[in-house]
């Protein structure tokens, strides 16, 4: 299923707003109506062309934002969960712990004076956060076949 120009038009007109408004509550059907869409035709859509979630691509968004916030060190991570538009610590924190791969308090006590030199659209790409793959994820097929046995 292809996106069209028009509705990818649409679907970045979206995603531009979660990149905005990502401190703001925002949800599928909020989202679905800046992209003038159906909130299950959104989803569909969104994902197809992005290849993940509205909520997902939302998420690390704000993780990618409070990364940033821990690594100034002036706020708490209850605070800087709640500066990203997060209402729950614990979602924020095990999200922060899939996307990172570590606690956000770890990250914050962390040093990152490796940063400190570099400009920050450096940064933002060496610190994007990345859902952390397993093994089995990474070697299953997307199709379901079988894969031959690895050589380890």
């Amino acid at each position: 299923m292809s996106v069209d120009l028009e509705e990818l038009r649409l679907l970045r007109k979206a995603r531009d707003r979660m990149d905005r408004e990502y401190s703001q509550p925002l949800d599928v059907p909020a989202l679905a109506r800046t992209a003038m869409m159906s909130s299950a035709h959104f989803s569909r859509r969104f994902r197809a062309a992005y290849a993940e979630t509205p909520y997902s691509y939302l998420m690390t968004r704000r993780i990618e934002r409070a990364k940033a916030l821990l690594r100034l060190g002036e706020m708490s991570v209850t605070e800087v969960c709640m500066a990203v538009g997060c209402s729950s610590l614990g979602s924020f924190s095990t999200r922060f712990t899939e996307l990172v791969g570590e606690p956000p308090s770890e990250y914050k006590a962390r040093s990152h004076e490796e940063l400190q030199p570099l400009p920050t659209c450096l940064t933002m790409v060496l610190t994007r956060p990345r859902r952390e793959r397993r093994r089995a994820d990474a070697e299953a097929s997307s199709f379901g076949e079988a894969l031959a046995p690895s050589s380890s």
